[in-house]
């Protein structure tokens, strides 16, 4: 039996669009500062979309700690040993959201796709969100796009698309890479490359505000096995 070449690589954000975490990074962020920097946590940037290079500099700043590469490192340090404090109590912290499971697993078992994440968080940090709902199993973590790699979101495409066909030993073509996200910044990432946007309104943004961002295609969550299937193998 011949083994199918990979043709479409997949892309997943992870917060707001596989799972929901809302509240913690705050705790984390403001635990890891303490712990850093010796600094008290008292306001904290925009998250949403962003990756944690971007966020961990604002949060410095707004601390009044230079976020040279020194100090990111030392809040990186004590932002995944927050995280990891917390690892027994992700499952009851968080939630997967509607079809996230079940869109990941049908993808899986369809021929030439590969999986993985383009997202802002680190990459020890992604592992334990996804892992206590078992959202690991069908994404190919190692060649996903970081929230280390820049603070600018679309760096982070051209990263994953290599490393994904390095691995598999194909080019993937611009629109074969398929990105899902729940904000403006996903989409703007994806279509930066030529990529195809698809986006969920499970975050901060409506419909209406993922359609002006130019997403192709926009669902109301991952609920709908079929919409999700159709949207992203179209």
């Amino acid at each position: 039996m011949t083994e199918t070449r990979p043709h479409r690589l997949v892309l997943w954000d992870i917060d707001h669009t596989l799972v929901d975490y809302a509240g913690n990074g705050i705790a984390w962020y403001g635990a890891a500062l303490t712990a850093a920097t010796g600094a008290e946590f008292r306001t904290f940037p925009d998250f949403g979309g962003r990756t944690e290079r971007a966020i961990s500099a604002d949060v410095l700043r707004l601390h009044g700690v230079e976020p040279d590469e020194d100090a990111i490192q030392r809040l990186w340090r004590e932002l995944i040993a927050a995280v990891e404090r917390d690892r027994a109590k992700l499952p009851e912290a968080g939630r997967a959201l509607d079809g996230a499971a079940a869109a990941l697993a049908d993808l899986a078992g369809q021929d030439g796709v590969v999986q993985s994440l383009v997202t802002g968080n680190l990459p020890e940090i992604s592992v334990h969100k996804l892992a206590a709902f078992g959202l690991d199993e069908h994404l190919d973590l190692e060649i996903g796009g970081y929230g280390s790699l820049s603070a600018h979101r679309p760096d982070l495409v051209p990263h994953a698309v290599k490393a994904a066909s390095v691995k598999h030993g194909t080019e993937f073509a611009a629109d074969a890479v398929v990105i899902v996200g729940d904000t403006p910044n996903d989409v703007e990432a994806a279509l930066d490359h030529g990529a195809i946007a698809v986006a969920v309104a499970t975050g901060r943004y409506s419909a209406g505000q993922l359609a002006d961002a130019g997403a192709h295609t926009v669902l109301p969550d991952l609920a709908d096995l079929a919409a999700v299937r159709t949207a992203i193998l179209r």
